[in-house]
């Protein structure tokens, strides 16, 4: 087979269709890739949590296997953004790759041969999150790279729709691997898993494009937070990121105690709804996008998604609750996708993984934050009332940032920054 190339510049008849960019073969490569990729990333959640429960009964123990795979993010994300910047992201993923397999490897082996102990599952968790988050920024800012420049954008919502088709298929899939077998064959699939992504990267001939012009991971760090601190467009999609990301918290916080009454599988079936919802969502994308300024596209979007915390607070139906989950899914798609895309081209390439990491540092922080303010207030007043309070705070902040208007247009490049 041949070696994957560069893809060639976009000519004017290309369709602006959702599944425009899956007729490039390299970016469909990379996106097969992926999801294979993501699915496994959902049967280790499953199978790291599962497999807890049976080391011990200490919800501490259990509630550390979450906070395992989300402290990386506070810890590496922006030096992971600058060393991204740096280096040969093709070889930088082939290494971020190579840790997530061997530590899912080790882990899946020690697994089966009975050796696991609590904390050594911890550590394993908290090695796989570092790769994970390592790995983000340089993953993102190869979107680019591996689709032409009209859609970029399609792109973008396609990934997004690549990691909520996993959504709903790991997590069953993974339950049922464990069910038969035990959490270890799930956790060596998750390592098989990262092959084929692997495979794209060996194959692939990424161009000789400008990287960061410094020798320290510490001056390429500093570069980009002073390039953030001068440049409006970057301002305008953190604050929106940040604001969107605390409210929107909510609905996937206290869903397991929304769906309690279902039991797992349909938790597990709400999950799956609320994925297909960013699918159909990810498919309409493009049309919107026609028809829409993004600003307008965001700010409509919000508005369905917080009828949709509302709705899922109150409703007491298994059916409204799931067609709620379904448009607030596609509500949600929209608006991380355009988010995400406006992160990716805020800034020049050899800016863009800080840029990306700061994204990620915002919304990824958000939603912790989000998720445990929003835990405390229903513990305090009841989810009706919280999922009312995460409503209003939605539509307060989109007033509230409304001058910090989102647009898809060149990057701004700050006149004071002159180190990258």
């Amino acid at each position: 087979m041949a070696d994957f190339q560069a893809h060639p510049r976009p000519q004017e008849h290309e369709s602006n269709s959702a599944l425009a960019p899956l007729r490039e073969p390299l970016f469909r490569s990379l996106w097969i890739a992926a999801v294979i990729s993501y699915i496994g990333k959902w049967m280790q959640m499953v199978g790291a949590a599962w497999l807890m429960t049976q080391l011990t009964s200490s919800p501490f123990m259990v509630g550390l296997v979450q906070a395992a795979i989300m402290l990386p993010v506070f810890l590496v994300i922006l030096p992971a953004g600058a060393l991204a910047d740096m280096v040969d992201r093709r070889r930088f993923l082939l290494a971020t790759q190579a840790w997530m397999v061997a530590a899912a490897a080790s882990l899946g082996i020690l697994t089966l041969l009975g050796y696991v102990t609590p904390w050594l599952l911890v550590l394993f968790t908290f090695l796989l999150g570092l790769g994970a988050v390592i790995n983000d920024p340089a993953w993102q800012a190869i979107t680019p790279e591996v689709t032409s420049p009209r859609n970029h954008a399609t792109a973008v919502a396609l990934n997004s729709a690549a990691f909520n088709v996993a959504r709903a298929v790991g997590p069953a899939l993974g339950g049922f691997v464990i069910a038969a077998t035990n959490s270890g064959v799930a956790f060596l699939m998750n390592a098989a898993g990262f092959f084929g992504v692997i495979l794209f990267l060996y194959r692939w001939k990424r161009p000789n494009l400008e990287r960061a012009k410094t020798g320290r991971i510490t001056e390429s760090l500093v570069a980009g937070l002073r390039y953030v601190r001068t440049a409006p467009a970057v301002h305008c999609v953190l604050i929106r990121t940040a604001v969107f990301s605390v409210g929107a918290s909510s609905v996937l916080a206290l869903l397991p105690i929304i769906a309690r009454p279902y039991g797992a599988s349909g938790y597990g079936l709400l999950l799956g709804v609320f994925g297909l919802g960013a699918l159909a969502g990810a498919g309409l994308l493009p049309r919107m996008r026609i028809k829409f300024s993004v600003d307008g596209l965001v700010a409509g979007a919000i508005v369905l998604f917080a009828l949709a915390t509302f709705g899922a607070g109150r409703t007491q139906s298994f059916g409204w609750l799931a067609a709620i989950l379904f448009f607030g899914g596609m509500a949600w798609i929209s608006i991380v996708a355009c988010l995400n895309v406006a992160a990716q081209i805020m800034t020049p390439s050899w800016m863009r993984a800080r840029a990306i990491s700061m994204y990620l540092l915002v919304l990824q922080g958000g939603m912790a934050i989000g998720s445990a303010g929003w835990g405390a207030l229903a513990t305090k007043f009841g989810v009706p009332t919280t999922m009312l309070c995460s409503a209003a705070a939605l539509i307060a902040g989109l007033v509230t940032v409304r001058r910090f208007r989102l647009t898809f247009g060149p990057p701004e490049m700050a006149a004071s920054v002159t180190t990258h």
